[in-house]
């Protein structure tokens, strides 16, 4: 890996609360075609790290650096919220709730994002990484609504295009989700438990569409997830959050071979 491989960098990042800090001066690097899962007990920090890194949340100290897009932690000056919006463009996330538009069928709630991107912030934007046809900010109402359908295609959802989110399930809904933040053409994907809020018979749907993502499209994916059979068999490196910090980094037969940190092997034991 070189220093140009890398999508994501963060560095020394801390985030406080008061008198709590949640993130301890957090390092990581993600890069291309790399998938990192995150896991560790509740309350360690893992959804805070990916939502300081879309700058939901404002870091209190530390950079985070995404495609080449550097922002510092602290207050958001006029400057700085410009620069966050640039950060987003490139960050696609799905969250734990599916946050889908009640009033959108699955196809508009995929649209809403490229018909809505201005034009001016067009040109901040990459190529996308799998060379489909860039749609991002177009007023062709047609190519849009193509790569849309495309999309529910890929993430198995063809069939449901003009069904509204009340009438789909939660993993086809999480799957619709998906395809949303994949219609930005995002250069890399943010997963903060996507399964949390599922029944456990339609977890396996989401996570082959994960697993669709890293391999066929080679996605660097940034996921907190308590599924260590996913992480088994799709992630690159998986990293042990423990009250705010990184406590183990490694691969996933570094990590289940057995964990260099007794912590680690304790969360393991606990959960395999």
């Amino acid at each position: 890996m070189t220093a140009s491989d890398v999508v994501v960098r963060v560095s020394g990042l801390t985030k406080t609360y008061g008198n709590h800090q949640v993130l301890r001066g957090i390092d990581l690097e993600l890069h291309r075609g790399e998938v990192i899962v995150i896991f560790g007990r509740s309350g360690s920090g893992k959804s805070t790290l990916l939502r300081c890194v879309n700058f939901l949340e404002d870091p209190t100290a530390g950079t985070v650096e995404i495609a080449g897009l550097k922002l510092s932690g602290g207050f958001r000056t006029r400057r700085k919220r410009q620069q966050i919006r640039k950060v987003r463009l490139h960050a696609g996330m799905v969250f734990q709730q599916f946050h889908l538009f009640p009033h959108l069928t699955a196809l508009d709630n995929v649209m809403a994002g490229p018909l809505a991107l201005g034009k001016g912030e067009r040109t901040l934007l990459a190529a996308p990484v799998d060379g489909s046809e860039d749609i991002r900010g177009r007023n062709d109402r047609a190519s849009v609504e193509r790569r849309a359908r495309e999309l529910l295609d890929r993430v198995g959802l063809s069939d449901k295009a003009d069904q509204h989110p009340i009438r789909l399930s939660g993993g086809q809904q999480q799957r619709v989700a998906i395809a949303r933040a994949l219609a930005m053409q995002p250069e890399v994907m943010l997963f903060d438990e996507p399964t949390s809020a599922l029944d456990p018979e339609l977890i396996g749907e989401v996570l082959a569409v994960m697993k669709r993502l890293a391999t066929e499209m080679h996605m660097p994916m940034l996921v907190v997830t308590h599924e260590m059979g996913f992480a088994r068999e799709v992630a690159n490196r998986m990293a042990f959050f423990h009250e705010g910090v990184i406590l183990d980094l490694g691969t996933p037969e570094e990590m289940f071979g057995g964990a260099t940190h007794p912590e680690t092997q304790r969360f393991l034991d606990a959960v395999l």
